[in-house]
């Protein structure tokens, strides 16, 4: 075998090119992972509490092992993230093509996968509580997870959730608010959601994995290139006057309560970047 000696110098224009094309080579198996996520119409908000100093474990086990074979039996991982204001909280997004999916999918990773089956026992023991999972489908349009490549410098991107809490108000009442009131403020400040999602009022077709079945929402979440980004939107939002008085007496009820609102980043492997 020859090895070479030749020894070009490195300069600015063949780093950058090198950098790139790792960044892409690292991130295409995840785009292709966000792509088989398009016909999806089932999707599951999971929020994960853990003990003290065990996320990194967890998200190093999830990203080795739990993403790829998901995938492959129809668990589509949309993203992966830590949760900004919760050191313990571990936040991930799931999707299923359809609701008669869910349950073969999920059958097939926590029944048969090897990946789970050999991991399992040491992903569980970093969790204080895995049942915090809402079940949700389109509002109207379906989403678009697709998101932009990171720079060379890495992702700084963050994705913020924004949950309203519906209890016996009319979904399609508020949703009809939301596309009239809300949705030109956030366009008018640059803000594109990527998802508009409802609780699916189905029951849970897979209960070894609870759901919280009892609580009905409606959840928009939208990506800022940083949190600096978030932060500047975040400020003009709460400065909002005015948006709830021609709100219809049936949907002020889910408007009294805050809504409840997650910054997330997302981890070095989540597909969404």
């Amino acid at each position: 075998m020859q090895i070479s000696t030749c020894s070009e110098p490195i300069t600015r224009r063949s780093f950058l090119a090198g950098t790139a094309a790792l960044s892409l080579a690292l991130t295409a198996p995840m785009q292709a992972v966000i792509e088989n996520t398009a016909e999806d119409t089932v999707f599951e908000l999971r929020q994960y509490t853990l003990y003290g100093g065990k996320r990194d474990t967890l998200i190093s086990l999830f990203e080795k092992n739990f993403i790829e074979s998901q995938d492959a039996v129809g668990a589509h991982v949309i993203g992966t993230f830590r949760d900004l204001d919760d050191p313990d909280r571990f936040v991930w997004l799931r999707g299923f093509r359809d609701l008669q999916a869910r349950p073969q999918a999920l059958e097939a990773f926590y029944g048969h996968s090897p990946a789970w089956l050999a991991h399992r026992q040491e992903a569980n023991a970093t969790m204080v509580d895995s049942d915090n999972v809402l079940l949700l489908r389109p509002s109207s349009s379906p989403p678009d997870f697709r998101s932009p490549a990171p720079g060379p410098s890495g992702p700084r991107a963050l994705y913020g959730v924004t949950i309203y809490y519906l209890a016996g108000v009319d979904e399609a009442q508020f949703a009809a608010f939301f596309r009239q009131a809300v949705l030109p403020r956030l366009n008018a400040s640059g803000v594109r959601p990527i998802a508009i999602l409802m609780t699916d009022e189905v029951p849970n077709n897979f209960p070894r994995l609870p759901v919280r079945e009892h609580d009905r929402v409606f959840l928009w979440m939208a990506r800022w290139p940083s949190a600096e980004d978030y932060a500047s939107f975040a400020a003009q939002m709460r400065g909002w006057s005015g948006w709830r008085d021609k709100a219809p007496e049936a949907v002020l009820p889910a408007l009294t309560r805050k809504p409840e609102q997650l910054r997330l980043k997302p981890t070095s492997r989540s597909p969404l970047q």
